[in-house]
């Protein structure tokens, strides 16, 4: 049966989320409202009849880049073109824009034979710090910042300007905050509750020690589960002070694109937002 291909409500958003779940992908506490307000449209589902078979996140920031993500058919209805159908129509939604996805190993090769090429692999690493080291003679602050600022230093860093996105995302039960110096700021980063422990991103950081800095805080902040955080492999210094905090290695992706890869400060990324928005 042919589906019928639209835009998801919130609510079957949040369905999608629980799909998220029950594929082990630990999704936030909040994820459907956060995610949604990055672009109302980008959530795209197959119905048969008045029940969804399949979706995916085809997220537009800007008419130049958008992020492919939660593409998931329901396991009882695999193999019957409903996965492909909301490909193509969150492909053809983001069409003309460089598209970004993160792809676990065993999708890459069917990823590559749609045109998207490997930039950078991203490690989850997940525990609770033991300790963490701080370098006491670089005084900063950490705290709370305005929206505004938080904003401009994002756009040092992610592909696109996410305004809409950014006003949900720093706002409470998400727990955001900003590293600043004499300078003015040197980094951002938030906590989200997941269904087990905590999600961090994104973590961007002028370097390794304010990174550090951050996710002490944050760490700190959110009792009662394990911390969580994407980091691109190539932060070496970074990976090597959470290893020797306790951190130990969960899973690998590894960022795509199709289309021109985006230019951003990939030295301040210490940690990616997420893996379903970019």
């Amino acid at each position: 049966m042919k589906p019928i291909i639209r835009t998801l409500s919130l609510g079957e958003l949040a369905d999608l989320i629980d799909w998220a779940a029950d594929e082990g992908w630990n999704p936030g506490l909040e994820d459907a409202a956060m995610f949604q307000a990055a672009d109302p449209e980008g959530f795209i589902g197959a119905f048969v009849g008045d029940d969804m078979v399949a979706a995916i996140s085809a997220v537009a920031y800007g008419h130049d880049f958008g992020f492919i993500g939660l593409y998931i058919c329901r396991p009882d209805m695999r193999g019957k073109g409903y996965g492909k159908a909301v490909w193509t129509a969150g492909m053809d939604r983001l069409a003309g824009r460089t598209i970004g996805l993160d792809g676990v190993e065993e999708q890459q090769a069917n990823y590559r034979s749609k045109g998207f090429q490997p930039v950078y692999e991203t490690i989850r690493y997940s525990g609770r710090p033991v300790a963490l080291p701080f370098d006491t003679e670089r005084p900063r602050t950490v705290s709370a910042q305005p929206v505004p600022d938080i904003t401009w230093y994002d756009a040092l860093c992610f592909p696109a300007p996410r305004h809409s996105f950014l006003q949900q995302w720093l706002q409470p039960p998400h727990r955001a905050l900003a590293a600043a110096t004499a300078q003015g700021m040197a980094g951002y980063a938030v906590a989200r509750s997941c269904r087990s422990g905590f999600k961090i991103g994104p973590l961007f950081a002028d370097d390794a020690q304010t990174a550090l800095e951050l996710l002490g805080e944050l760490a700190s902040a959110c009792e009662g589960g394990d911390l969580n955080v994407d980091v691109p492999a190539n932060q070496v210094d970074f990976i090597a002070a959470l290893e020797a905090a306790g951190f130990s290695t969960t899973f690998s992706t590894t960022r795509m694109y199709k289309g021109l890869p985006p230019e951003l400060d990939a030295n301040r990324v210490f940690g990616v937002t997420t893996l379903e928005l970019g």
